[in-house]
């Protein structure tokens, strides 16, 4: 059973455990729920809960994070039970060789499929003072594809508009910039409902208000590689929360997220 979480970017309601989705000697996986850090971080030195430490404590061992999601974000998350493991997948993100599907909520009728190549600057936050390389106004490559699953014209106004109109779409991350999909999705007019930074305000009050749903509209659904120590061919699925589900229901799109799993 998936532990309810409400689809805000904090949450009130305290977690005790994660759902686990995949799990062998090598690697462990969980679906995150929204508004949940991965791990301790500066730009949120109040919360106490994060997910790193409740899986080390679920499993009984230390366990170490092989990708990111970002706070807002549900969905597939991945970590290694051994330094080795933990190595040999970092290469497996690194070199492209994961494929990461998202499903996400976007204003507008974005395009059937294309590819969205835009590079992109690093993204810092002031409280942190980070060491590495990184030229913070240097743009790097970073890629996206992208398909729309469904489509939805409601008849809410928004804005000079007297309707307004949502499509359902599966993006597949090339690259890994922080906040990649979201800056993405902005940059092609298309930004992702919920997403308080790069959105648009009036779409995401109309979801909150109509449908009570205040949290950001992105799950990470699957995860596939190579399993670098046995070599099996991974695919680990994650579901949506119950409320993005029930969302998707009340749009009649449930029946498209097979597309996710099978697409």
């Amino acid at each position: 059973m998936q532990p309810r979480f409400e689809m805000t970017q904090k949450s009130e309601t305290k977690l005790e455990r994660l759902e686990i989705i995949f799990r062998d000697e090598h690697f462990v996986a969980v679906n995150k729920p929204a508004g949940l850090l991965v791990h301790r971080s500066p730009v949120a030195a109040e919360e106490n809960t994060f997910a790193l430490q409740m899986v080390r404590d679920m499993v009984g061992q230390r366990v170490y994070p092989v990708h990111r999601l970002d706070r807002p974000t549900s969905g597939v998350l991945l970590f290694a039970l051994t330094p080795e493991a933990a190595a040999q997948t970092a290469h497996l993100f690194c070199s492209g060789a994961v494929v990461k599907k998202y499903i996400a909520v976007v204003r507008g009728y974005i395009d059937e499929d294309g590819t969205i190549d835009h590079p992109l600057a690093e993204v810092r936050d002031r409280r942190i003072n980070r060491g590495d390389d990184v030229e913070p106004q240097k743009a790097y490559p970073a890629t996206t594809d992208y398909k729309r699953l469904a489509t939805i014209e409601l008849p809410y106004a928004v804005d000079r508009y007297p309707t307004s109109r949502y499509s359902l779409a599966a993006l597949w991350p090339k690259t890994g910039r922080r906040h990649q999909l979201r800056r993405h999705l902005k940059h092609i007019a298309h930004p992702i409902i919920g997403d308080t930074t790069y959105g648009k305000a009036a779409h995401n009050l109309l979801f909150k208000q109509q449908f009570n749903c205040s949290g950001l509209l992105l799950t990470a659904v699957e995860l596939a590689f190579r399993h670098p120590l046995t070599g099996e061919d991974l695919v680990i699925a994650a579901p949506c929360s119950a409320a993005v589900a029930a969302l998707l229901k009340k749009f009649g799109w449930d029946d498209f997220m097979q597309q996710t799993v099978t697409g």
